[in-house]
């Protein structure tokens, strides 16, 4: 096990890195000037400044040191625990994260509980359910749910429960009820593919020979399909929720860009139009550190789901 751990740990390291770097490269490589973007948000004129003022805020802001020294200073100040500075907004990178973490913190966690909840809870009455056109009726439900576009539901959630009924508020960052709408939306897609997942795992494991072991122990199909089906069902649900973190972290900025959320996504969005990588680089930072840390929990906990999977090494 710790060499196994050793050995996902330094992936995960592979994998910061790459996103890092990547990321890097293709901001640097957007159409654009960093400096004349800057100074247009600001409502100033590049052509309005000297060229040794232009070169000053250059050698300021670190733009004078070409691809390679970027990328360096960079990445050195970032191992150090130092994200840089915003260079659009001039302040830290670390207090921009602190104010606009939590809100998506607070959205990703509540979207990953209900996709869970209702993901489960669709697949399972499922495949408990025997009248066939309410079970065929509810197979398809997930089909519908990640074939309609994200922003389209959201647009149909803030119409009927904003507009319509008056029931939550359509914007905002303030209180629980501001975060119903974006919640739901974000969720949807992902509970489509757990249930999915979920519905095929049920219906091959019905086939198993421990599952008429334990019908002729005596067992009720409810007990049968908790204690036995659902367990060993769940494997392929467990791989899916480690990968669904990225999906979930990329489907914030849409959401939050749709009901106004001042939270990480539409601070990567507002970076990105403005060229600011500092920003854009530590979002992608956090965002991986999140996805590898979610997938290396997800494999540790396989063995205990299945006692035939084990992390030992192979020996020659």
């Amino acid at each position: 096990m710790t060499r196994y751990l050793i050995g996902r740990i330094g992936q995960a390291l592979l994998v910061l890195w790459g996103a890092y770097t990547l990321t890097y490269l293709i901001l640097y490589l957007l159409p654009g000037d960093t400096l004349s973007i800057m100074l247009s948000a600001s409502g100033m004129e590049a052509d309005g400044l000297s060229p040794e003022d232009l070169a000053k805020a250059r050698a300021y802001y670190g733009l004078d040191k070409g691809l390679v020294g970027q990328y360096l200073d960079l990445l050195g100040h970032a191992l150090h625990g130092d994200l840089g500075q915003s260079l659009s907004l001039g302040r830290p990178v670390t207090a921009l994260l602190a104010e606009r973490l939590p809100q998506t913190l607070a959205l990703a966690g509540s979207a990953i509980l209900l996709s869970l909840v209702a993901g489960i809870g669709l697949a399972y009455v499922t495949a408990y359910i025997q009248w066939r056109p309410l079970k065929t009726a509810l197979a398809r439900l997930p089909s519908l749910g990640f074939s309609v576009p994200v922003f389209w539901m959201g647009l149909l959630l803030i119409q009927v429960f904003a507009f319509a009924l008056g029931w939550l508020p359509a914007t905002g960052s303030q209180g629980l009820e501001s975060l119903v709408l974006p919640a739901i939306t974000l969720a949807i897609p992902s509970a489509a593919v757990y249930a999915q997942v979920l519905q095929r795992g049920f219906q091959g494991v019905w086939q198993e020979p421990y599952i008429t072991t334990a019908f002729a122990k005596g067992l009720s199909r409810a007990q049968v399909q908790a204690r036995h089906g659902l367990r060993n069902a769940a494997l392929p649900l467990l791989t899916l929720v480690g990968m669904q973190v990225g999906n979930t972290v990329s489907g914030a900025v849409l959401v939050e860009t749709i009901f106004s959320r001042n939270g990480v996504g539409r601070l990567a969005q507002e970076a990105v139009l403005r060229q600011d990588i500092p920003v854009v680089l530590a979002i992608v930072a956090v965002s991986a550190a999140a996805f590898v840390a979610v997938n290396l929990l997800v494999d540790l906990l396989y063995p205990y789901l299945d006692p035939r999977i084990t992390h030992q090494a192979r020996v020659s």
